[in-house]
């Protein structure tokens, strides 16, 4: 294992509080070497496009050596790069192009499971008395054959295969060749930290944990109880998963898990990094978050799926979110999302149109909590239609065509419009580059002052300048119909106070200001003024005012 030596990065422990996290899908962000797949130098190519969007820092998504049977997330060596990818030096070039802009970099650590062609699964599944016999979620058949409990995989069926060199099943939540890890093993804990150590000494900046929630399952391997039929819209899976008719009590979110994150927290501390968790869970995503990021001790933010779900964002829903994290959660900090690599591009999943979709970045850019914005996001690209034959995602082959898999969100970063590969790759594109996003590429809205990607630059720059949007209070959210209005309260000298309103509707809505004095910011998003105290807003316009 390469390291190079540790560094602390300075004062600022807490630069990842309200920092705007921009992320990056390697395979489809920019490739520099003509295969058709995105790699590690054409990240680096490109990361001037995201310092000129004001992003804080880049999270990018899993570059690691793997069999690519879920495209990165099946790691069959934590401390080296896919040759698909590059070299550790490509990386070790592409963090100091970050730095010297002033991004930071997290990278996407996948702890819960590794590949079935990882050396510590082949060692493990060679023998019962093997020295890694336990790494893995190994449990026997019951007496007819059949798995030990109940459980379901996300991906579809049960979430136990059979193995025939131990004669044992081995758990996997997600692909079969995906098993997972056993963290009631104390040598998995530390082999996983020394993975967070090794890339910690190569420079970077923190990490985002792949289902943060999934890393340790009930020792007693206890039955799931059903789900109610009512609560199954609210889910992480597709409609047609029966993963959601369970209520997903023991094969995730158990407590044990809170002493891991203690020890992960103690590896980043001093690195002065930070880590985002990814909460898979749509029942207690809040109150995890709660516990995960409690007390100062474990990661400092998480990733709930609140605003990642089909039902648009309204008003009413916003005001339920932050009134259950309010009783549930009331000083754990949240990174908000909209749009990822998981799920359908929020334009599309929404139906925005051009300037429904201003008014949600407004309002994302003055949220408490940290944001992530999903690459192509910025220009506000709908959902790509993907053919069948073209579909590389084994979730949408397995569930096709109820559920068309994740591959429309993941196709190629769109930078020019005069070839067919939008200036990704000189070869052909891993997945297709679809006629819709061309009109949309970088070099098309860059030089337009009224473009959405001249927004996100406006949008990001505004929540720049108002510190109080990016470590404030957030006073009471309230919902007036379509209308949202909460305010944005800060401690520092100068800060004040930021009046929100937003409407999330087609019609007109009014509202009144605070009793004081309060002057228009924002025009520059395209935010209207208050007029003697009352608001007025048409379709999807939105208010923004300052109070000293």
């Amino acid at each position: 294992m390469e390291r190079k030596n540790s560094m602390v990065l300075g004062p600022d422990a807490d630069w990842w509080r309200g920092a705007v996290i921009y992320q990056i899908y390697p395979r489809s962000f920019q490739d520099h070497n003509g295969d058709g797949v995105g790699d590690l130098a054409g990240i680096t190519e490109r990361l001037d496009h995201i310092a000129s969007l004001g992003a804080d820092a880049i999270w990018i998504s899993p570059f690691f050596t793997s069999p690519m049977k879920d495209f990165g997330y099946d790691v069959s060596d934590y401390c080296d790069v896919d040759p698909m990818f590059g070299t550790l030096a490509d990386f070790d070039a592409l963090v100091a192009r970050a730095q010297g802009l002033g991004l930071k970099v997290m990278i996407d650590l996948v702890l819960s499971h590794t590949s079935d062609q990882h050396p510590w699964f082949r060692e493990s599944r060679a023998s019962r008395t093997n020295p890694r016999a336990d790494w893995y979620v190994w449990a026997d058949a019951k007496g007819d054959g059949t798995p030990p409990n109940n459980w379901l995989s996300i991906f579809g069926g049960s979430a136990w295969q059979w193995d025939a060199r131990r004669e044992q099943y081995y758990l996997h939540n997600f692909l079969t060749s995906q098993p997972d890890l056993n963290f009631h093993c104390d040598a998995v804990q530390e082999a996983l930290l020394d993975v967070a150590r090794f890339w910690l000494a190569r420079g970077v900046n923190g990490f985002r944990l792949d289902t943060i929630n999934f890393y340790i399952a009930d020792k007693y391997l206890r039955d799931n109880p059903p789900l109610p039929p009512e609560l199954r819209n609210n889910t992480i899976a597709p409609s047609v998963n029966p993963y959601n008719h369970q209520l997903h009590l023991f094969d995730k979110n158990q407590p044990e898990n809170l002493e891991f994150l203690k020890k992960f927290r103690a590896v980043l501390n001093p690195f002065n990094a930070a880590a985002v968790g990814e909460v898979g869970d749509a029942q207690r995503g809040l109150e995890i978050m709660a516990e995960y990021t409690s007390g100062g001790d474990k990661v400092q933010m998480c990733y709930p799926f609140e605003m990642l779900q089909p039902a648009r964002l309204t008003a009413g829903l916003l005001a339920q979110t932050f009134e259950r994290m309010m009783a549930v959660a009331p000083d754990a900090w949240p990174c908000w999302a909209y749009s990822n690599h998981d799920v359908v591009r929020h334009v599309t999943r929404w139906g925005l149109s051009d300037q429904a979709a201003r008014s949600y970045t407004a309002l994302l850019v003055c949220l408490r909590g940290s944001l992530c914005l999903y690459q192509g996001e910025e220009l506000a690209l709908p959902e790509a239609d993907i053919a069948f034959e073209d579909l590389q995602d084994p979730y949408g082959i397995e569930f096709w065509p109820e559920f068309k898999g994740r591959d429309g969100c993941r196709t190629p970063m769109v930078w020019q419009s005069d070839n067919e590969s939008g200036g990704f790759s000189t070869g052909k594109p891993w997945l297709p580059v679809t006629a819709p996003h061309l009109g949309r590429a970088v070099g098309v809205q860059d030089g337009d002052p009224a473009s959405m990607l001249n927004h996100y630059r406006r949008a990001l720059a505004f929540r720049r300048a108002h510190g109080v949007l990016r470590h404030g209070a957030m006073e009471e959210v309230r919902a007036e119909g379509d209308l949202a209005v909460f305010l944005r309260s800060g401690e520092a000298a100068g800060e004040g106070r930021i009046f929100c309103a937003f409407n999330l509707g087609e019609g007109e809505v009014s509202t009144r200001l605070p009793e004081g004095a309060w002057v228009p910011v924002g025009q520059e998003l395209g935010a209207v003024a208050a007029v003697q105290g009352e608001v007025t807003l048409g379709p999807w316009g939105f208010c923004l005012m300052q109070q000293d």
